[in-house]
């Protein structure tokens, strides 16, 4: 389907997930808005990228955090291009216990606030001030991304990566979601996309997968019933379905972890049983 005309806004672009869904929605001729903030070498060789590749994108420095700047952020978008299509929430921030260890540390002071006003707080205001944007335009849609840790918690085999006030906060992701969609219906959809383990994001290409023995990994992979983590690329492809193609879907929650949830337990053989002996 092609998307010319139609605005997304993306926030963490830079990173692994980000560029991959930028690069789907682009090449299908969507006009990007992309706030940053951090990862300046990363920043710098995304826009190289976009600009070889000539999309249509308005790079916008911006913490999401703060109310005045997520104000700004919908300002522009209106004096740029008047509407918007698109929201996908990819902004987080948590801190892996491989990593940085446990809340009490010095260095960690703030932690928390962190990972509750970048996973939860900056989406609600994205989406408090950019959803007048999208209001009453047919075919408009946001997608939350969460995470598994809202469910598993800092627990199993996954436990040295998710962090309590992370679990937590992507926990409230799911009541924004439903929330949203009863506010936003009937033309703008929202929907949540829940993300196991994926390369570039708690798998392989972080630093604290990087953390972990091998065999610490090994019974990670060996709790995932695929066998795997996930790709930037399959991730994209799950919220352009949900943000484009799925037009009777609203308030759902889409699992995409590889089966993370269901946990290392598999199903054996049925016993013979013993009525034939009877």
């Amino acid at each position: 389907m092609p998307l010319t005309g139609r605005t997304l806004l993306l926030p963490g672009a830079a990173r692994a997930i980000g560029r991959a869904i930028a690069r789907r929605f682009a090449d299908r001729g969507a006009r990007l808005v992309l706030p940053v903030y951090d990862w300046p070498e990363a920043v710098d060789e995304m826009a190289g990228e976009f600009r070889d590749k000539r999309y249509n994108c308005l790079i916008v420095h911006a913490d999401l955090r703060k109310e005045e700047d997520a104000a700004m952020l919908a300002e522009k978008i209106s004096a740029e291009y008047g509407s918007l299509d698109y929201l996908v929430n990819n902004i987080e921030r948590g801190g892996m216990p491989v990593v940085h260890g446990g809340y009490h540390l010095p260095a960690n002071r703030g932690q928390w606030d962190l990972e509750f006003n970048t996973s939860l707080k900056a989406k609600w205001l994205l989406f408090s001030h950019c959803y007048p944007l999208m209001a009453g335009r047919s075919g408009s849609a946001v997608v939350n991304l969460s995470s598994i840790a809202a469910s598993t918690g800092r627990s199993g085999a996954t436990a040295a990566l998710f962090s309590d006030g992370y679990s937590a906060a992507n926990r409230g992701v799911r009541t924004l979601t439903e929330t949203w969609a009863r506010q936003a219906a009937p033309h703008t959809r929202v929907n949540e996309l829940v993300l196991g383990l994926v390369r570039g994001r708690h798998g392989e290409g972080t630093r604290g997968w990087a953390c972990l023995a091998e065999n610490e990994q090994e019974a990670i992979v060996e709790s995932i019933p695929l066998q795997r983590t996930g790709l930037p690329e399959e991730v994209a492809e799950a919220v352009y379905f949900l943000a484009v193609e799925a037009a009777y879907i609203t308030g759902a929650s889409l699992l995409l972890d590889g089966g993370l949830h269901l946990g290392p337990n598999r199903v054996p053989p049925i016993p013979p049983g013993v009525v034939a002996d009877d």
